[in-house]
């Protein structure tokens, strides 16, 4: 261990060269190089780094004699000191403050940085949230835990002020990391387990991105797992404490030792792991302690276990030698209190008597520390007061534990009784309600399947009167189709077939007659009665829909400026037929007949013969 002569001695030539009065500097000054060599070398190794600080030279100016205050501050703490320089170290958190107020904080738009400081100005607000997180620990080692509390959270304003969170990084990562820790440990102490919870979060959160320590990240999972123990979400803690065991590094120190004992407790009390195994688990521990203060806390803890266990002979040993060798005072308390209460249930009221004298002669030596002597005495006899109204207490709860005995069997009878009866009503409700929602619902099933059924009786008629009408309608479209053959046949052996292309065929066909063209003499009634009327040409566009996807309805959708009579003359090629029959069919001169196949020809976009364009519209909907 390091002389605190040599120590003192340096913290004095330090003071002298500083000055006394805090002053705004402008221009900031710029930090020796050799305290930024020793502040790098602090975040590593900080024994080495207060080795160095004792030698650095002792001619600073204001800037440098603040920035050696808290590195010296920054160093002690670091090497397990007390701080003892909180008047200086108070300077320059005043100072590094004032020269933060001239930095603006960071204003970041969309067009990318604004008032960006410069490094050196970075540098005073981190060495601002420094000496606000160093003077907490000042407040703290002086049991002001509310100051020192608003010093960690000053030293987290600044850095959220000044820096964005992905700027947060290295050593200033590793300090939002120590400083979330802290306020967690504060919390902790406090029995504060919600706060505590986020603070440790958020220090594994900053310990991850820059870990404090080899032992930074499993440390915070392991005071996680204790904090959800604490407000017994079980599940978390468990999940907190394994992953506390996965990342720990290696097993040979004192997280680990630790880990494994709050593990062995938590199994005692919540996983229904027998007394046997954990109480193995935790005498394994005491082999493995580094010194013979840790082995007494883990002896206590042996002690603890074996004393919930109801094993009393086996806990007084371990706890007999934590009361004898431990210099801790509490756990010399909870030893003091356990065997107490052991002695006293073996009979053994002198024992017993020799470990509540220690107790009550602690608190006594507590009261008067706290307390001016003239007052010792009338405090004393307080306690004893207080002491004999506990004792009295003692007794009636003694008396109404007997009455207890007695009336508490009655008064669980009769719950067990209220009980199964509620529970026995409750069931039977219960059977009647679903009996009740079963009905109901089996009803509203037959309702919804007569429904469907006379829907689905619909659907069959109208499908087959739909088909007997197509039917019919095939049967006249072949039967014209064959008499429209026959005459075209008849038309193709005249000379003047050609003159079809000019008037409308029942006029040609009277006109050959009259001529003596035709040997046999048709009647142009024939003709006429062939044509198709507006039922019918509604009857096949139904059947053109039902045979080929909706043929019509994509027609529209596809090729709009396809009329509804565009549509009568697809659906009769789509049976290929001739432009005579088509003429006839629809009472139209031929050569119309022919000049609208060349506008629906166009509108369909194809050369091919109109029959075959559709027929390839009608067996491919996706072309559509």
């Amino acid at each position: 261990m390091k002389a605190k002569f040599l120590i003192i001695g340096y913290l004095l030539l330090a003071i002298a060269s500083c000055t006394s009065k805090v002053k705004v500097v402008e221009p900031v000054e710029t930090p020796s190089s050799e305290l930024c060599a020793i502040d790098s070398l602090m975040w590593r190794q900080p024994d080495s780094a207060l080795a160095q600080l004792q030698r650095a030279a002792d001619s600073l100016d204001a800037f440098n004699g603040h920035y050696c205050q808290l590195l010296i501050s920054e160093l002690l703490y670091k090497n397990d000191w007390g701080q003892s320089n909180r008047e200086e170290l108070l300077q320059a958190v005043a100072y590094f403050d004032s020269l933060v107020r001239l930095t603006p904080p960071l204003q970041r738009g969309l067009g990318g940085l604004k008032n960006t400081p410069t490094n050196q100005n970075d540098n005073l607000v981190f060495l601002a949230a420094r000496a606000h997180y160093i003077n907490g620990v000042g407040y703290y080692e002086h049991d002001s835990v509310v100051e020192a509390c608003k010093e960690y959270l000053k030293a987290l304003e600044v850095m959220e002020e000044h820096f964005e969170e992905k700027e947060r990084v290295g050593n200033m990562a590793k300090f939002m990391a120590l400083t979330h820790g802290r306020l967690g440990e504060m919390f902790e102490e406090q029995l504060l387990a919600e706060p505590a919870i986020a603070c440790y979060k958020q220090a594994l959160f900053y310990c991850r991105r820059e870990p404090t320590s080899k032992y930074g990240i499993p440390v915070l999972l392991y005071h996680l797992g204790i904090q959800y123990d604490i407000v017994d979400q079980k599940d978390s803690a468990a999940f907190y404490y394994d992953e506390a065991l996965v990342n720990m590094p290696d097993f040979d120190n004192l997280h680990y030792r630790d880990l494994m004992s709050n593990k062995a407790i938590f199994a005692f009390y919540y996983l229904d792991y027998s007394s046997d195994s954990v109480i193995n688990i935790l005498k394994h521990l005491v082999t493995l302690s580094a010194d013979e203060e840790e082995r007494t806390t883990r002896l206590l803890t042996l002690g603890h276990i074996l004393f919930e266990d109801k094993q009393y002979d086996s806990s007084r040993v371990y706890l007999e030698t934590v009361f004898e060798q431990q210099e801790d005072i509490t756990s010399k308390m909870i030893a003091a209190e356990r065997l107490s209460s052991i002695y006293q249930m073996e009979g053994d009221s002198i024992k017993a008597q020799k470990y509540a004298s220690f107790l009550v002669g602690l608190t006594m030596s507590e009261i008067e520390k706290k307390t001016e002597a003239s007052k010792e005495n009338e405090m004393f006899k307080d306690y004893l007061a207080q002491k004999q109204k506990k004792q009295a207490v003692i007794e009636r709860e003694k008396a109404v534990k007997r009455a207890l005995l007695i009336i508490i069997p009655i008064a669980a009878v009769v719950a067990l009784v209220v009980f199964i009866d509620a529970k026995r009503r409750n069931k039977k409700q219960l059977k009647e309600q679903q009996a009740e929602a079963k009905k109901l619902l089996e009803e509203k099933d037959k309702q919804h399947t007569e429904v469907l059924e006379a829907e689905r009786q619909t659907h069959r008629m109208e499908q087959a009167a739909i088909a007997g009408r197509l039917k019919r309608s095939n049967q006249e479209l072949r039967e014209l189709k064959g008499q429209i053959k026959h005459l075209d046949d008849l038309a193709a052996k005249t000379e003047a077939a050609a003159s079809f292309n000019e008037e409308p065929i029942c006029r040609l066909i009277m006109e050959r007659v009259n001529e003596g063209q035709f040997k046999a003499k048709i009647d142009c009634e024939l003709y006429k009665s062939y044509a198709l009327d507006k039922q019918q040409l509604l009857d096949l566009r139904v059947a053109a829909d039902l045979h080929f996807s909706k043929l019509t309805l994509r027609l529209r959708k596809t090729y709009p400026k396809l009329t509804n009579i565009d549509i009568d003359y697809c659906c009769l090629y789509l049976l290929n037929l001739t432009h005579a029959d088509v003429s006839a069919l629809m009472q139209r001169a031929y050569n119309t007949v022919v000049e609208r196949d060349s506008k629906i020809q166009k509108i369909l976009g194809s050369e091919k013969p109109l029959p075959v364009i559709l027929m390839d519209i009608a067996h491919n909907p996706s072309s559509t």
